[in-house]
């Protein structure tokens, strides 16, 4: 693995194209806009990066084909919503067979897959692995030091990733359990926007850590009934993702919650941003998905019921307040 082509030129794309260049690995940053390739390669900036200076060796195409030709293994880190076109797109180019590490964070709407399902059924010839975990672009991308997982039951492409782009500032840890990952990775950002929303209305400290509490065991049932470990959802995938992203407004989720909370329409705050707050979207297919395995999330109910229903946000808290008590495990 000594070229690779990272698939995404939004802020994670980027950070993980500098990642894989500090490792020693030649890249090439595939942006879907060619606008923003050409304001790469001319300036070596990215605006969804601000003020980061990326290193020149970083080439950036809006060509697809361009970009994994010749590619030994490619980054995918396209919006979970995208991800089945981008890689039907990446399979017309031609039979790609080489390894993918999937780093989008989402379940798809509609058909309710994990994304190692979506290129499972796009790429079918590409081993897979999963990145996951506490994360924002903006530190990964200013070398300030940051852990992950590394997922896929084939242990030794794994390993060979983690050599391929780890590093002391970067530490990928294995794991064998890729579903759990991408639960975890989907799941948390849903739950954000629940603590940014009760942050927004004042509720407090108590209020967050209980919701991240409690927003876990959703995260663990979804996990257990979709065939992942435990134990991984424990790690930096599940509980370190879960609280890097409920407790600072540097998360999409968070910031987007916390404006929820304070009163502002969706429509209005999703229309000031340029990145994909992924929280909104993977809402409606966790809660889906969950129906279909008979998981109770009712925090994850209650958000998909503001963000994608309209629902009033005092009216769902009392719901939630309202639930009977139960057992803890």
């Amino acid at each position: 693995m000594e070229r690779f082509a990272v698939i995404g030129a939004g802020a994670w794309g980027t950070a993980l194209a500098m990642v894989a260049r500090r490792a020693g690995r030649s890249v090439i940053l595939q942006a879907h806009e060619p606008e923003i390739a050409a304001q790469i390669n001319a300036s070596h900036e990215n605006p969804y990066l601000p003020g980061v200076t990326l290193d020149p060796a970083i080439a950036a195409t809006a060509d697809l084909g361009a970009a994994i030709s010749g590619a030994d293994a490619a980054i995918l880190v396209a919006p979970a919503q995208f991800m089945r076109p981008v890689t039907q797109a990446i399979a017309k180019v031609g039979n790609f067979k080489a390894p993918v590490l999937i780093c989008a964070k989402g379940i798809e709407n509609g058909t309710c897959k994990l994304m190692t399902e979506v290129v499972a059924e796009t790429l079918p010839a590409a081993p897979q692995a999963v990145l996951s975990g506490p994360t924002f672009a903006i530190e990964v991308a200013k070398e300030i030091p940051s852990a992950v997982t590394l997922a896929s039951d084939n242990g030794k492409l794994a390993e060979q990733f983690i050599q391929a782009i780890g590093t002391p500032r970067f530490r990928p840890y294995r794991s064998e359990d890729p579903i759990g990952a991408e639960v975890g990775g989907a799941v948390k950002n849903i739950l954000a926007i629940a603590c940014g929303i009760v942050q927004g209305r004042g509720m407090g400290d108590n209020t967050r850590a209980a919701l991240i509490t409690r927003g876990l065991a959703e995260i663990v049932r979804l996990g257990l009934a979709k065939g992942a470990q435990a134990e991984t959802l424990m790690g930096l995938c599940g509980i370190g993702d879960l609280t890097l992203t409920c407790n600072a407004l540097q998360s999409r989720n968070f910031s987007l919650g916390v404006a929820l909370g304070q009163g502002r329409p969706l429509a209005e705050i999703l229309g000031e941003r340029k990145a994909v707050t992924e929280g909104v979207f993977s809402a409606r297919a966790v809660i889906e998905l969950a129906g279909r395995l008979g998981v109770d999330m009712p925090i994850c109910t209650a958000v998909n019921a503001i963000v994608n229903h309209g629902k009033d946000i005092d009216k769902m808290i009392e719901s939630l307040l309202a639930r009977p008590f139960t057992k803890e495990l």
